[in-house]
């Protein structure tokens, strides 16, 4: 064979030579391009290591265990009222009595590591391991869980602070590792357990053991050794005795603790089975809050706390100096109101025994809450009634409704403009119409009356339920939702999106609907309500939340809606007469809830804003209770006792203050009570005429009221809508989402789910069919 190269490889049409650096090596190709070489990461990771382990070293070395810190030492909070000088109690003295790990009950340590490090025994004072578990429960639901192992937690406590900041982290870092090496397990878990906090003033399983059960922490049982460690995960709020509307949550902490018992073999199945949740014991009385004192202090440590201005440990632990915005001179004027007309005319009858007293004062142009009276005695009634959100809080929740229907110009489903002078058929459980028809929903008037038509003024005035019904559906309940929070009303009051929102079925307080009335009263600029005034410690001032004013609603609504609640006042037979003993211009409403478990006036002076509940509450149980025949009466009103502590409060708390009148710039065509001829309205239970128009239909109305008194009859519309029937009133089909939705308007069980404003689209249960409502105004 020929050794001269054939023609096609002298032309290079074979094979080509493999590519090579100047080293003769072959060249990288592909994705081997854009990648580091072995070498080159292995040098990296290699340095990153050698930094890392000299920080480390650095670390170790520089950081030493400190002393203990500062919390360890008992401090009181200091009170003060508004004038910053007038001491109005003092709080937070550390209640803490240490006691070995041997004298804490078996089951209870087990249920303080099933809560916060289950791998306390097994694994290092610091557990990356723990905290990427801590993250996947959080964000499985499965139960939330401290990052930190208790080690860690311990050393928080103990040496350091509650401060989120990455200097004290590193510094925990450290100590733990240090402490983890000197001291044992066993040693560390009591010291964690001797220096956390569990509420009530209570630092250390011995202080609360004694705090919630009366009994040494030896002889906890597993119920109660897991309440109290459910209790690290929130002292305050999971504290039923004090909090219970918390109930599902802490309850729910509480089975996750006794669940993480069973799965590590600390507990039995049979035992889990055996385990029911523990009775509370009430909190102990304490002189520094006697009287008034404990509600406030209490409000303002929620205050303080919700608002993350103080951490709830960093409290109780003491220190601070707190200046309210209570004005002793109003404070005892509220003290004295609730007295005179409500627990001094308490007989022995068992009504009696269940009457309740709360109430909020809010300067309207500030939004301070410059009284609040929580009971007669916190040492006696250790449930606020100025904050409980349980109760309902009846028609006072109208003038909400009714600022929304201006606010968001809304109109009648016959295309009218809504106003005062607005005319609606009020005749007893007159159904509520849709857009699609009928709805199902027919509420009653208290005692039964038929109104027959009737202007908004005057359905105001009477707190007419059939009215403000249909308005609801008219306005849309989602838009009614918008105002009530555009006015104040804290995301935590769950308003149904039905029509029975008319009738404040829903839990609220009187500092909620305190809130809501002064934005009302401040011609609809709202200020978040603030229980203080300034917070420091050794010296140093403590940055508070802004609280800008914003119009939320705008002037106009707010005050023709104030227009419409001076008639409720000021009209012969309106249900709020009892302001004019105040002396004042004034503007209020009252409510009524279902079977007279409350009692609510709600109202406003140029000047002051407040709303007084009387409450029916079993003393034993804390069940709501029926104040019928209580404080020598028949059945209990708003314009009662409540009407009539408001009024001698509002008298006395403005005493001396130059006498002014609402300033008041309203909608077209509304005008002051005082220059309006409303007709008077004939009453009758009669049924209505058989003339009735049919299902589906609206009754005439009229920008402007009837000249003769209506008869309380529904009549045929003579005139055709001249505008169509507005699409943004909310849906309803019939009358679904009261009892099996969600607050959203989401589908629910057996037919009473739905969506949007109005609910379901089964046929639900009418809400005058196995809902309590309340039964007036």
């Amino acid at each position: 064979m020929s050794d001269v190269p054939s023609v096609r490889a002298q032309q290079g049409w074979g094979p080509r030579p493999a590519a090579t650096d100047r080293q003769g090596r072959p060249r990288r190709t592909g994705l081997l391009r854009v990648l580091p070489s072995f070498k080159t990461t292995a040098t990296v990771v290699l340095t990153v290591a050698v930094l890392l382990l000299g920080a480390f070293f650095t670390g170790y070395a520089l950081v030493s265990v400190p002393d203990p810190n500062a919390a360890a030492v008992a401090q009181n909070n200091v009170y003060l009222y508004a004038d910053g000088t007038t001491e109005l109690s003092r709080d937070g003295a550390v209640n803490r009595q240490n006691v070995p790990l041997s004298e804490v009950s078996r089951t209870a340590r087990y249920a303080v590591l099933s809560a916060e490090d289950r791998n306390f025994y097994h694994e290092s004072a610091v557990s990356p391991k723990a905290m990427i578990r801590a993250a996947w429960n959080t964000l499985t639901g499965k139960g939330r869980q401290s990052g930190s192992t208790i080690t860690q937690q311990y050393v928080k406590n103990y040496y350091l602070n509650q401060n989120q900041t990455a200097t004290r982290k590193v510094k925990e870092f450290f100590i733990a590792i240090k402490l983890d090496r000197n001291e044992s397990k066993d040693q560390i878990l009591e010291g964690y357990l001797n220096s956390s906090y569990y509420g009530r003033n209570a630092y250390g399983i011995q202080a609360a053991a004694q705090a919630y059960f009366n009994k040494d922490a030896a002889d906890l049982t597993t119920a109660e050794g897991a309440y109290l460690a459910t209790l690290l995960n929130a002292p305050s709020e999971y504290d039923l005795a004090a909090h219970p509307e918390n109930a599902p949550a802490a309850k729910a902490r509480w089975n996750y603790v006794l669940d993480g018992m069973v799965k590590e073999g600390w507990l039995t199945q049979g035992e889990r089975a055996a385990t029911a949740f523990p009775k509370i014991g009430k909190p102990k009385p304490i002189a520094s809050k006697a009287g008034q004192r404990g509600y406030i202090i209490e409000a303002v440590n929620r205050y303080l706390t919700d608002n993350h201005i103080v951490d709830s440990a960093q409290l109780a632990a003491g220190g601070y100096r707190i200046v309210t915005t209570i004005q002793k001179p109003k404070e005892d004027a509220f003290v004295e109101a609730a007295q005179d007309n409500v627990y001094d005319k308490r007989g022995t009858s068992r009504a009696d025994k269940y009457v309740r007293a709360g109430g909020v004062s809010i300067d309207p142009a500030t939004g301070d809450v410059v009284a609040l009276y929580g009971g007669v005695d916190y040492t006696k009634q250790y449930v606020s009634s100025a904050t409980n959100e349980t109760y309902q809080p009846g028609s006072t929740f109208k003038p909400v409704l009714f600022a929304s229907a201006v606010q968001n110009g809304s109109q009648t489903q016959d295309g009218e403009t809504i106003t005062p002078n607005t005319v609606y058929d009020g005749s007893n459980k007159r159904e509520v119409i849709g857009p699609d028809g009928p709805t199902g929903y027919r509420p009653g008037n208290e005692d039964d009356v038929d109104y027959g038509d009737i202007t908004v003024t005057k359905a105001m005035d009477k707190s007419v339920n059939a009215v403000f019904a249909q308005m609801a559906q008219d306005v849309g309940t989602s838009k009614v939702i918008g105002t009530a929070h555009d006015l104040g009303m804290p995301g935590s009051v769950k308003i149904p999106r039905t029509p029975a929102m008319a009738l404040g079925a829903f839990g609220a307080s009187p500092l909620d609907m305190a809130q809501v009335y002064a934005t009302l009263a401040n011609h609809g600029r709202t200020i978040p309500y603030s229980l203080v005034v300034k917070v420091s410690k050794d010296g140093d001032a403590i940055k508070l939340p802004s609280r800008d004013p914003v119009q939320s609603v705008p002037r106009t609504a707010a005050d023709t809606t104030t227009s419409v609640l001076e008639s409720v006042v000021n009209s012969p037979g309106a249900t709020a007469v009892a302001a004019q003993n105040s002396g004042w211009p004034s503007a209020a409403k009252t409510g009524t809830a279902e079977d007279d478990k409350a009692a609510w006036f709600a109202g406003y002076t140029p000047k002051l804003a407040t709303v007084v509940a009387v409450l029916g509450m079993d003393p034993d149980t804390g069940a709501q209770k029926s104040l019928s025949g209580a404080l020598g009466g028949g059945r209990m009103n708003g314009g009662g006792p409540p009407g009539n502590v408001w009024a001698q409060y509002t008298a006395d708390a403005l005493s001396g203050v130059p006498q002014t009148d609402f300033d008041l710039r309203l909608e077209s065509g509304a005008q002051r009570p005082s220059d309006s001829a409303e007709p008077t309205e004939t009453e009758t239970t009669e049924p209505p005429d058989t003339t009735a128009p049919p299902t589906g239909t609206t009754p005439p109305r009229t920008s402007e009221p009837p000249t003769t008194p209506p008869t309380p009859t529904t009549q045929p519309p003579t005139t055709a809508p001249t505008e169509p029937t507005p699409s943004d009133t909310g849906t309803l089909n019939p009358i679904g989402g009261l009892t099996g939705g969600t607050e959203d308007g989401g589908g629910g069980n057996g037919g009473g789910g739905g969506s949007g404003d109005g609910g379901g689209t089964g046929p639900g249960v009418a809400p005058d069919e196995g809902v309590v409502l309340p039964r007036d105004g």
